[in-house]
């Protein structure tokens, strides 16, 4: 799948398991076979061994609640609107001379 794609919880923990049914294969060809990056397989499975088999999706568009998700919502607007105001600052810099 393209860079940036989102998978649920269901989807990481199915793969992890995948991986711990399928020894044999290379972890290479295990994440080719799931169609997700080398290095994303291999995270999970670090999460998964570090929280007893869960792979969390917080970060990924799943929330552990509604404040929490409300309040990732609102820092991407306050870095879109930092990001904006940078652009007015140098276009009145530019401007103004």
């Amino acid at each position: 799948m393209a860079k940036g794609t989102k998978y649920s919880q269901q989807f990481k923990e199915d793969a992890v398991q995948y991986r711990l049914d399928h020894p044999e294969l290379p972890l290479r060809k295990t994440a080719e076979n799931l169609r997700v990056s080398e290095s994303t397989l291999k995270d999970w499975m670090k999460v998964a061994k570090e929280k007893e088999g869960v792979v969390s999706t917080c970060g990924s568009g799943n929330y552990a609640s509604d404040e929490a998700k409300e309040i990732a919502r609102l820092q991407r607007e306050l870095r879109d609107t930092k990001d904006a105001l940078k652009v007015l600052k140098k276009a009145i810099g530019i401007l103004g001379n």
